[in-house]
């Protein structure tokens, strides 16, 4: 008799736990599901740097698509939600970060492919650095409900790697301007220039995404 009002009692425990227990958040796992396709894709844009090939530069086309379409079923889903955990505000604009950083990269491969320009140690250097932060902003996603204060830490981390951009954006721009002896290097610079300005906002998108990682910690951990 003991034994069975003992297994009655523990299996109205396990029921409780499972009706009361903690779910995912989905709108995170759908971050974390832009996020992942956003690095593959700066990953290929890096790949690009190093070795131009219409193969990396149609990966990356492909996976700004991806994401584009995870971003419209985040914002269909919010729109749907009644209350959301975490402010629908931060939700929204934490995904549109992200959405700007492949956006970015897909502009300056794109732009690149199309009017052939030769990769040089400034693109190869600042898409690094976009490979580099975007890793850390997968990386603060994946922590971000279980672990709210290492998620913090990836987003600082991001930030750090992000603030690179600035010098060697500065570097690459006096560099370029230093030598133009005919109508042939004044257009080279010009598209070189737009390529610069791309990779620097595709930076800057991932200290924006960092920041809004951050708020959201602050807010709600």
């Amino acid at each position: 008799m003991i034994k069975l009002v003992r297994k009655f009692f523990a299996k109205i425990k396990y029921y409780l736990e499972q009706v009361f227990k903690k779910k995912p958040d989905h709108f995170i796992k759908r971050l974390e599901e832009q996020s992942a396709i956003m690095v593959e894709g700066t990953k290929a844009l890096a790949d690009y740097m190093r070795k131009p090939n219409k193969k990396n530069a149609a990966q990356v086309r492909t996976l700004e698509k991806q994401a584009d379409e995870v971003r419209r079923i985040m914002v269909d889903e919010l729109n749907r939600t009644f209350v959301t955990p975490i402010d629908r505000e931060d939700l929204y604009g934490l995904s549109r970060a992200i959405d700007d950083i492949i956006d970015h990269a897909y502009a300056a491969i794109t732009e690149m492919d199309i009017l052939n320009i030769e990769p040089n140690i400034y693109l190869q250097g600042m898409a690094d650095i976009l490979y580099d932060s975007s890793e850390k902003i997968l990386l603060a996603i994946q922590r971000l409900e279980l672990h709210p204060n290492v998620a913090d830490g990836h987003a600082l981390r991001a930030r750090n790697i992000s603030g690179q951009i600035e010098m060697l954006y500065a570097e690459a721009l006096a560099d370029l301007f230093k030598d133009a002896d005919s109508l042939k290097d004044v257009v080279n610079m010009m598209k070189l220039r737009e390529s610069y300005r791309n990779m620097f906002h595709a930076v800057k998108s991932t200290e924006q995404a960092a920041n809004f990682i951050s708020d959201i910690v602050v807010k709600f951990y």
